[in-house]
């Protein structure tokens, strides 16, 4: 069984450490810097023997080289973006098979927020670290991919199982709520979801790991097909691409 430590680093972004206790194996994922996580490393008495990598994103790899130069892990990232990974070890796409400890991780490739994007899934452990592709009710910005990528990409982790839990990189909830609110007003479950947000975050309760199944039903940037959705926001329904387009430049100017 995976064990997973979120660990609130800078302004808002999570890194995680994640455990096989069968094994003693242990990593983290999207590493923006080192020392909160080698205190809680040391508080487990533990090393370090991955790091699992979901961009080349600094407030993601920023600490990868230390933490390589104090524990020897292997870094563990895209194939396609492995020249902007720092200390790349292993070089993984679509479909391809990490095993971590006795847990199996699938990599997918959800391009959109940058190309070479990838997410790890943990099938066994209903769990996805899926970066800056997927937030709580919202999604990453399109830095370098295309809206027909993002769909794609956010079309593959629709796809999961609903218990599956979202594990994203970023506190970003609050703010994507009320843009999704703002769009979607008359929505008495949004309203309630958007309250329970506002207590956990006055009292710094994290909102992440998202559960798919709650994210597939608010999360505007999952219901791009949505023909119900896509009327009730005033947009006309030309195509998924083109609605997820909107939508996007409507949350950019939010």
């Amino acid at each position: 069984m995976l064990l997973i430590k979120q660990i609130p680093v800078l302004n808002d972004n999570y890194l995680f450490m994640i455990y096989d206790q069968n094994t003693r194996t242990s990593g983290c994922v999207d590493p923006a810097v080192s020392e909160p996580l080698i205190n809680e490393l040391e508080k487990e008495n533990l090393g370090l023997d991955f790091i699992l990598n979901t961009h080349h994103h600094f407030d993601h790899v920023g600490a990868n080289l230390d933490l390589k130069k104090k524990y020897g892990c292997k870094i563990v990232g895209s194939q396609k973006d492995s020249k902007r990974i720092p200390g790349i070890d292993i070089m993984l796409g679509e479909g391809d098979i990490f095993k971590f400890g006795r847990s199996t991780c699938k990599v997918l490739e959800v391009s959109g927020h940058t190309n070479g994007h990838i997410a790890f899934y943990f099938k066994e452990d209903n769990c996805i670290f899926c970066g800056d592709t997927l937030f709580s009710l919202g999604c990453g910005r399109l830095f370098e991919g295309s809206p027909k990528q993002m769909v794609e990409s956010l079309s593959k982790i629709r796809s999961l199982p609903d218990h599956t839990k979202i594990y994203c990189a970023h506190e970003y909830t609050l703010n994507n709520a009320e843009f999704a609110l703002s769009i979607d007003p008359k929505n008495g479950v949004l309203k309630r979801k958007v309250s329970e947000i506002k207590e956990k975050r006055s009292q710094n309760i994290p909102t992440v790991p998202a559960l798919l199944s709650e994210e597939k039903k608010l999360n505007p940037f999952l219901n791009f097909d949505n023909k119900e959705f896509i009327k009730r926001i005033g947009i006309e329904d030309i195509s998924s691409t083109d609605n997820f387009r909107v939508i996007r430049e409507m949350k950019d100017k939010f």
